[in-house]
């Protein structure tokens, strides 16, 4: 069974995975590959997809002007990737910040972003959209803080001294490894987000476009892109915490069959980065839509 097949792809990683694939044009229910596709899951910056949809309804509901001007100082920078790790301030766009959120997974920009578009107004959209199992309780910083107050850190200086000093069990602990306690969904709700996107009825078209469009741009590589022939193009979103590895997106083929998929791995080991798990994530997914093709979907 595909099924079987999936999970011991992961488990040679040293990982335990949760998938769930479906057609994007296939009426819905009318194939689909699910492991574990209904168990809640941390969605980490996976989030950022329901966060720049909002913005991208509002800026087509003309609620905001994309090209209002944001400034990220010392104050708003978290670490990691884009404005988030500048060392100086930096003055940009809304629809810069967004695109920024999505494809190098800026969570300065995804805090600013969501102050400005509402939490309450993301979390609306995730009912709008029937999408009842996707929980959304903050955005990056909040996250942080959260890490902070229960390490007992003052700073991100103090809680990078402490959190390494940490047993794996006391890690596991934080609220931000427990989908009832931080950003989570489950993998069908995530897939199901994504096709109502890539099928325009998430929003207006332009709307919807413009998360696909930013959602192609993404730069990294090497989770569900390398599982797929260079034929293939993928759009997706990562997200990772120590031991959880995830991405979500659609894959197209050159004859335009399109397929969502959503792939979230936990790993035995608290490590940021597993090129292992990371591979197998490729894998899976390739596996799960390969046998939808099959099945002529």
């Amino acid at each position: 069974m595909v099924e079987e097949e999936i999970r011991e792809v992961f488990a040679r990683a040293g990982a335990e995975g949760l998938l769930h694939a479906a057609p994007v044009d296939a009426e819905p229910g009318a194939e689909e590959v699910a492991v574990g596709a209904d168990e809640p899951v941390v969605i980490a910056s996976v989030f950022k997809v329901l966060l720049v949809l909002e913005f991208a309804r509002q800026v087509a509901a003309g609620q905001l002007d994309p090209r209002e001007r944001v400034r990220v100082t010392t104050a708003d920078r978290l670490g990691g990737w884009g404005t988030a790790g500048c060392a100086d301030d930096v003055e940009l766009s809304l629809r810069d910040l967004a695109f920024f959120a999505i494809s190098v997974s800026d969570n300065s920009a995804a805090d600013l972003l969501l102050a400005r578009v509402g939490l309450d107004t993301v979390r609306l959209l995730a009912g709008e959209l029937g999408l009842a199992r996707i929980r959304i309780v903050g955005g990056p910083r909040d996250v942080l803080e959260s890490m902070l107050a229960e390490v007992g850190a003052r700073d991100e200086a103090e809680f990078a001294r402490r959190y390494p000093a940490l047993p794996d069990d006391r890690k596991r602990l934080l609220s931000v490894m427990d989908p009832q306690r931080t950003n989570s969904a489950t993998p069908r709700e995530i897939t199901r987000l994504l096709g109502l996107i890539w099928r325009d009825e998430a929003g207006p078209p332009d709307a919807c476009a413009q998360v696909r469009e930013l959602m192609a741009r993404q730069v990294f590589r090497h989770r569900l892109v390398s599982g797929f022939p260079d034929g293939a193009t993928v759009a997706a979103k990562t997200g990772t915490l120590p031991g959880l590895h995830m991405e979500a997106g659609v894959v197209r083929y050159p004859d335009g069959g399109r397929y969502a998929v959503s792939v979230f791995a936990r790993t035995r080991e608290l490590a940021a980065s597993r090129a292992a798990v990371d591979s197998a994530i490729g894998t899976t997914a390739r596996i799960a839509i390969e046998f939808l093709r099959d099945k002529g979907f």
